[in-house]
């Protein structure tokens, strides 16, 4: 690992980062039809709240049209960098913190595709955590808006309904699952199609098994004195397959997709699903009648030893090459002003990165806003990787694991390799 890696290694054990999070299809937003000085064009995988902040920035500044695209993580992902290296990538664009995925901070900032963004006012206010995750060599390239959290989002309604309550212990959660699966409503909703989706389970297990012992265990994987394969990530893996082999989740869930997963849980056919905060907005588009809330997953019989993977969100860059610089400064500022970070904060069901914006917490985050004070999370795994490789060998492989064709420990073992090829 280089030691731009390292620092950020270091500097980030305690911070927010990076997951392949985020929403599924695509839609197309205004259209001033040709280019010009007033247009601004943006990429963004925040589908089912971008829409409302490009609403309130063309309001709040008048006669701007932007012309924005919403796709899922793995769609965008694939294509984002090939616009770059192109010069066909929009001014402004979704990227995620730190280094683990292709649409990544460092990966995108390291060839000089993003515009340093750090003489931006809100830059310097970024909170330690976070700043770590949005830099690369000192620089600021990513305007992180919010701070997210992955755990258990359950359909209130259902709850109610099938008679059961979100569990606190893992001997609960398994209870939990068959109860559910007796009533003909699984526990849990999972589109491993989407593989980023994959993680989701596997992360929120891994946070408790494998952080909380160690929360050294990232600077250990980096020294070259920890592995995968030899570490609980094995007792996560394994209890994510036990939660598949009780029953915890729908029929066939590489034949769901993300947005199928969505349908499942907010009409009640499932009582919950494994997600990120950023589901709760598209859930309450589906079903507005239904109320969410997000809980730990437990992966222990010690409630007190929960912990919830948390961190900073994807945010936005410019592009180094943005056709209207201008309009794509004002737009990632208008992001990380609190009147964007609300928006935001209240579609996605998220926490604003920045202190003081007045906003009260959405009551479906209850308990994330508490372990985030209490210091009972940790970054999702995937940030604090030297390079991309890892996260993608991960997620193929939970997916040939479903379908039988590979297993725990061949998948660790590959993951291992890939770590330690570096950056």
């Amino acid at each position: 690992m280089n030691t731009r890696a390292t620092t950020a290694l270091i500097a980030a054990t305690t911070a927010a980062t990076l997951l392949a999070a985020c929403s599924g299809g695509t839609k197309a937003g205004s259209d001033s039809g040709s280019g010009g000085s007033r247009t601004l064009t943006l990429a963004s995988v925040d589908q089912g709240s971008v829409e409302d902040v490009v609403k309130a920035f063309e309001k709040a500044n008048p006669g701007v049209k932007v012309r924005y695209t919403t796709s899922g993580a793995d769609q965008y992902q694939q294509q984002i960098r090939t616009q770059l290296s192109s010069g066909t990538a929009p001014d402004v664009m979704s990227v995620w913190p730190g280094n683990g995925n292709p649409g990544a901070t460092y990966v995108l900032a390291e060839p000089g595709y993003l515009r340093d963004l750090s003489d931006q006012p809100w830059a310097a206010k970024l909170p330690d955590a976070i700043k770590a995750v949005a830099q690369y060599e000192g620089k600021t390239y990513n305007a992180i808006f919010g701070q997210n959290g992955i755990g258990a989002v359950y359909n209130r309604q259902a709850m109610a309904k099938a008679g059961l309550t979100p569990p606190d212990t893992w001997t609960e959660l398994l209870a939990f699952c068959r109860a559910a699966k007796a009533k003909g409503t699984p526990a849990f909703a999972l589109g491993n199609q989407d593989n980023w989706v994959t993680q989701l389970v596997l992360y929120a297990l891994v946070a408790t098994t494998v952080y909380g012992d160690d929360r050294d265990f990232d600077k250990k994987m980096q020294a070259g004195q920890a592995t995968f394969a030899d570490s609980p990530w094995t007792t996560a893996l394994e209890k994510y397959l036990t939660m598949e082999k009780t029953g915890c989740f729908q029929k066939n869930p590489l034949g769901t997709n993300y947005e199928a997963s969505q349908g499942l849980v907010a009409t009640g056919k499932t009582l919950g699903i494994v997600q990120g905060n950023w589901v709760i907005a598209l859930l309450k588009q589906k079903n507005p009648k239904a109320t969410f809330t997000l809980k730990a997953l437990p992966a222990t019989d010690t409630p007190a030893e929960t912990i919830i993977p948390a961190a900073a969100g994807a945010g936005y860059a410019v592009n180094a090459k943005a056709k209207n610089e201008e309009l794509a400064l004002k737009f990632v500022n208008f992001v990380m002003s609190p009147e964007g970070m609300n928006l935001f904060a209240k579609k996605q069901g998220g926490l604003p990165s920045l202190p003081d914006t007045a906003l009260a917490a959405d009551p479906s985050l209850a308990e994330l806003s508490t372990f985030v004070k209490t210091d009972r999370t940790v970054p999702f795994m995937d940030q604090l990787w030297p390079n991309a490789k890892v996260q993608q060998t991960m997620l193929s492989g939970l997916q040939e694991i479903f379908s039988g064709q590979s297993t725990p420990g061949k998948l660790l073992d590959e993951m291992d390799a890939d770590y330690k090829a570096g950056s």
